[in-house]
C-alpha cells in the first residue's frame, strides 16, 4: 500500500475522485503565438518555451458537489450565495463551483491532497505543446465550446453551466472548461512581465504580490479573453460569481 493510500486511510487526505489527467512530462509553448494568435496582451509577451515535470490535474473545474463534501467534514467555509453564486442554488451541483476566494480553493486543493496548479501547469493542460490559440485549435471562440458570452452571459443563459457541457471544446489531453464557464485560480503572483523574468523550467511565478493570477476566461467572456495564453488577475480575498478553480496533484 502506497503512502497516498495510507494518508485517505489516516484521513489526513480525501479519497481521489477518479478523474485526474495525467499531463506528461516536456516542453510546450507558453505565452502569446503572434503566429497564430492576433489578440496577444502585453503581460503574454514574450511566448517562449518551457520544461515542465509530470504532474496530474482535474479534468473538470471543481462542482458545488465536490466542494460541499469539504464543506461537510469541516475542513472548507461556504462560499458566498449572492447573485449569480451558485451555493445554495437548486439544480447546480454539478455546476462548477463560483464565489470562492483564493484561499478557500487553496484549502480545498490541500484537502484533497494537491494544491491549485502553477500558471505554466495550467496553461499547457489547457493548450498542449503546439502553442495553439485556444484548447480546440486556432478557431474563435463560440457557444459550441465554450460557455460565454453571445449576445448574453452564458451563452443567453445568464449563468454558468454544468462542468463538460462543451467536450467539442475539451484540451488536447481532455479536460474540459478550459476556456470559458468560470477563471480559475492558480497558484502564482500575478507579475505583468514575469515572462520576461522568469525561469524556462517549472516556472512558480513571482515570490511575492498584491494579486493571484487566474486564467481561462468565464461565462462573461468574449472571444478574445478566453484565448489560452490570456492572463487576469484578483485580489486573493474576493470572491466573484466568474471564477471557480481545478486542483493539481
Amino acid at each position: 500500500m502506497n503512502a497516498w493510500w495510507w494518508l485517505i486511510l489516516a484521513g489526513l487526505v480525501a479519497a481521489a475522485p477518479g478523474d485526474r489527467v495525467r499531463i506528461p512530462a516536456g516542453v510546450f509553448f507558453m505565452g502569446c503565438n503572434k503566429k497564430v494568435d492576433g489578440d496577444c496582451q502585453s503581460d503574454e509577451k514574450p511566448g517562449r518555451r518551457v520544461f515542465l515535470g509530470q504532474y496530474y490535474i482535474d479534468r473538470t473545474e471543481v462542482t458545488v458537489k465536490r466542494y460541499a463534501r469539504c464543506v461537510h467534514a469541516g475542513k472548507c467555509t461556504r462560499p458566498e450565495k449572492e447573485g449569480e453564486c451558485n451555493w445554495g442554488k437548486p439544480g447546480r451541483k454539478n455546476h462548477p463551483v463560483n464565489c470562492v476566494t483564493w484561499h478557500q480553493a487553496d484549502v480545498y486543493c490541500r484537502w484533497m491532497g494537491g494544491r491549485l496548479p502553477s500558471e505554466a501547469e495550467w496553461e499547457k493542460a489547457a493548450r498542449g505543446s503546439d502553442g495553439r490559440t485556444f484548447p480546440w485549435g486556432n478557431e474563435p471562440a463560440d457557444c459550441e465550446r465554450v460557455v460565454m458570452y453571445a449576445g448574453e452571459a452564458g451563452c443567453k443563459k445568464r449563468s454558468t453551466w454544468p462542468v463538460c457541457s462543451r467536450e467539442k471544446g475539451n484540451s488536447p489531453y481532455g479536460l474540459c472548461d478550459m476556456s470559458g464557464n468560470v477563471w480559475e485560480w492558480v497558484a502564482d503572483w500575478y507579475q505583468p512581465d514575469y515572462y520576461l523574468l522568469g525561469p524556462l523550467r517549472n516556472p512558480q511565478g513571482p515570490a511575492k504580490g498584491t494579486y493571484r493570477s487566474e486564467r481561462g476566461g468565464s461565462w462573461y467572456g468574449i472571444s478574445k479573453y478566453l484565448r489560452t495564453a490570456n492572463r487576469d488577475r484578483d485580489l486573493p480575498e474576493n470572491p466573484d460569481d466568474s471564477i471557480g478553480f481545478r486542483c493539481a496533484y
